[in-house]
C-alpha cells in the first residue's frame, strides 16, 4: 500500500489539477436523483444528522432540476423513512437506537420531509427508499428504462455513504454517471474528499456544477432550433 501524509482534499485537488483522467463522458438523455435532501441531512442546527458542505449547494440543484424539467428528463427525489417498528431498515438499522438513528426516521416525521427550499416540480417524482442506494428495491432502475436514459446525475447526501452507492450502482448498470462536485455534501471533510477521489478515480465524472448545467443548456438550445 501506498503511503501518505496527505489529507484527502489535499488527494483530490492534486487529482484535479494534473491530467485529467478520460471521462466516461455525457450521452443524450440524463436522469437527475437527488439523493435524500431532507430536513434531517439538511437543516444544520436544527437536526443533530444535518450537513453543509458547500452553501449553494440547494440553489445549484434546483437549478439542475429547472433545465432537466425543461428537457423532460426525469427528476427524481429520494428521501430515507421507515415503518413505526424501523424493521424495513433491517441490519442496518441495529447499530444504534437514539432519536437521531436512521431507523428511526419515520414516514411523515419532520425528519424525513424534503427541504422546503427545494422547487418540487409537478412532474417529478419522489421515492422512499429503505437503503443506501437509489436503485436498490425502487422503481428507479424501471423508470431509467422507460425514458430511455443513458447518463446518471447524482446529487445530494452523504458523499460517502448514498450518493457513493448510487453513483456505485449507476456505474454498474452501464449508465455513464455524473456528479456535480457543488452539489454533494458530506458530515466531514475527509469522508467526502475521499469519496469525491475515489468516485473520479472509479466510478464517476466528478465535474464543477457549471460544466453540467452548460451540458444541458446545450441540448435545450438544440431542442429548440428548428430541424
Amino acid at each position: 500500500m501506498e503511503l501518505s501524509n496527505k489529507t484527502s482534499r489535499q488527494m483530490y485537488e492534486e487529482l484535479k489539477a494534473g491530467v485529467r483522467r478520460p471521462p466516461f463522458g455525457y450521452g443524450s438523455r440524463a436522469a437527475l436523483i437527488n439523493i435524500d435532501f431532507q430536513r434531517a441531512y439538511t437543516e444544520v442546527g436544527t437536526f443533530k444528522t444535518a450537513y453543509e458542505t458547500d452553501p449553494l449547494q440547494l440553489d445549484y440543484v434546483n437549478a439542475l432540476a429547472a433545465l432537466c424539467r425543461d428537457l423532460s428528463f426525469p427528476v427524481v427525489w429520494t428521501y430515507c423513512a421507515y415503518l413505526p417498528s424501523g424493521e424495513d431498515c433491517g441490519i442496518w438499522g441495529t447499530r444504534t437506537d437514539t432519536p437521531d438513528s436512521l431507523q428511526n426516521i419515520k414516514y411523515g416525521s419532520e425528519r424525513s420531509q424534503l427541504d422546503p427550499r427545494l422547487t418540487i416540480g409537478e412532474t417529478d417524482i419522489v421515492i422512499a427508499k429503505r437503503m443506501a442506494s437509489a436503485f436498490f428495491e425502487t422503481l428507479v432502475p424501471s423508470l431509467l428504462t422507460f425514458h430511455k436514459i443513458d447518463t446518471v446525475i447524482v446529487t445530494g447526501g452523504s458523499t460517502s455513504g448514498c450518493v457513493r452507492a448510487t453513483a456505485v450502482d449507476s456505474l454498474s448498470r452501464s449508465y455513464r454517471t455524473i456528479v456535480p462536485e457543488e452539489c454533494v455534501a458530506d458530515k466531514h471533510e475527509s469522508p467526502h474528499f475521499a469519496n469525491l477521489y475515489d468516485l473520479a478515480v472509479k466510478y464517476a465524472d466528478v465535474v464543477p456544477v457549471a460544466e453540467v448545467q452548460t451540458w444541458l443548456t446545450g441540448l435545450k438550445t438544440s431542442a429548440m432550433q428548428p430541424a
